[in-house]
């Protein structure tokens, strides 16, 4: 008797886990699929003024690298950087003025904002002097991207023809994450992966919907959007910042796109399974709102969807229960199949597809992790700060 309700139980655990993947493949719009690229776009007659805002703080072992990109952009119209150099300790400003002094091209603005005051972080503090220097010149749009991201030499050029085509007011790319280290191509796509699980890209992008994101590297910004929604001031205490822009244009009416890059490139490495664990737990119980209910909820149904479906196959070939074996064998080869295009999109060895529960138990741990530091007081540390939760800090309004 106990032997066939173990059987039952395993039976049902297996079928639901089915079920769930069922609807995720078909039913969260298509997220598993790697084609939202760039949407059609024509070049307008005038091509209007840019101002890119570049936060950084202690950015001068990858600067050389991205910085250059942006000063060599080709732009038809009027475009200026300004770079906020928030508090470094490695002489992230002077590494940029000699920089723009030996590449040319954009004019470079490398300014500091001093320490951000209470409820602010310090990114969108750099953020608020960046675009507040941009403002001065009158821009249509504002480019928002980090210290670490390269852009291919039309990125910007592209970027605003998209956005001018389509109408929208906030265009964003994806960038593709550098993917070296063996560490690096087991959790690199996958962080994608789950990203657009969470937010189908598919679904951003339509007129009237719900669901709003951002991916921080590379945000193209209606300057007016911008105003309209009050970024950044309104979300002055976000630690991920990328989605909260995108829910203050899209709660302000504005129209967003967000899809995967081509020629936008994260040139920052993480190539030991620490400095992953850093770069997901410093934000993963923040995504969470900080409630206890949502990270339980998480973790159950990380383990469901992706856990259970290998325990299931073993545990019904172990107990001679061909259906749970089956059920178990199924959802893991519809998991497996949802995989295997963002692994193309990285070109990475497809046999890594069926690891996925394994990397997926990784984001469990640094998921749970994330919570045990919050509660420690240092959750959402970052390059020296830490931040604490949104509603312990006085409003300033």
């Amino acid at each position: 008797m106990g032997q066939t309700a173990r059987v039952s139980a395993f039976l049902w655990i297996a079928a639901g886990s089915l079920a769930a993947w069922l609807w995720l493949l078909l039913c969260q719009g298509f997220f598993w699929r790697t084609d939202v690229r760039l949407p059609p776009r024509t070049e307008p007659d005038v091509w209007p003024t840019v101002g890119v805002v570049v936060p950084a703080r202690d950015e001068a072992a990858v600067l050389p690298v991205s910085l250059p990109s942006l000063l060599t952009q080709d732009y038809p119209g009027r475009a200026e950087v300004f770079l906020v150099d928030d508090g470094s300790t490695d002489g992230t400003g002077e590494l940029a003025r000699e920089l723009s002094r030996r590449y040319g091209g954009l004019p470079l603005t490398v300014d500091s904002p001093g320490e951000p005051p209470a409820g602010w972080t310090g990114k969108l503090w750099a953020v608020r002097h960046g675009i507040g220097l941009a403002r001065a010149r009158a821009p249509e749009y504002l480019l928002l991207t980090d210290a670490d991201i390269a852009h291919g030499p039309d990125s910007l050029r592209e970027l605003v023809a998209a956005a001018r085509t389509g109408g929208y007011d906030l265009v964003s790319q994806m960038a593709r994450l550098r993917v070296e280290s063996l560490w690096e191509r087991l959790v690199v796509p996958a962080f994608v992966y789950f990203f657009a699980q969470l937010y189908p890209f598919r679904r951003i992008g339509r007129k009237g919907a719900r669901t709003a994101a951002a991916a921080g590297g590379c945000v193209l910004l209606r300057t007016e959007a911008a105003e309209r929604a009050g970024i950044p001031d309104a979300i002055r205490h976000a630690v991920i910042d990328d989605v909260a822009v995108a829910r203050a244009v899209r709660g302000s009416g504005g129209l967003l796109w967000l899809g995967l890059a081509e020629r936008v490139d994260s040139v920052r490495p993480y190539p030991r399974l620490h400095d992953l664990w850093r770069m997901v737990s410093r934000n993963a119980y923040a995504q969470l709102r900080h409630n206890p209910l949502l990270l339980a909820g998480t973790v159950a149904g990380l383990a469901v969807v992706y856990l259970v479906p290998p325990v299931t196959l073993v545990v019904g070939l172990a107990l001679g229960s061909t259906p749970t074996a089956a059920l178990g064998a199924l959802a893991w080869l519809v998991m497996t199949g949802t995989y295997l295009p963002m692994l193309r999109y990285y070109e990475q060895p497809l046999w890594l597809a069926p690891l996925l529960p394994f990397t997926a138990s990784l984001y469990l741990l640094m998921t749970v992790d994330s919570a045990v530091q919050h509660y420690r007081g240092r959750g959402a540390a970052w390059k020296g700060r830490t931040y604490t939760r949104p509603d312990t800090v006085p409003d300033e309004g």
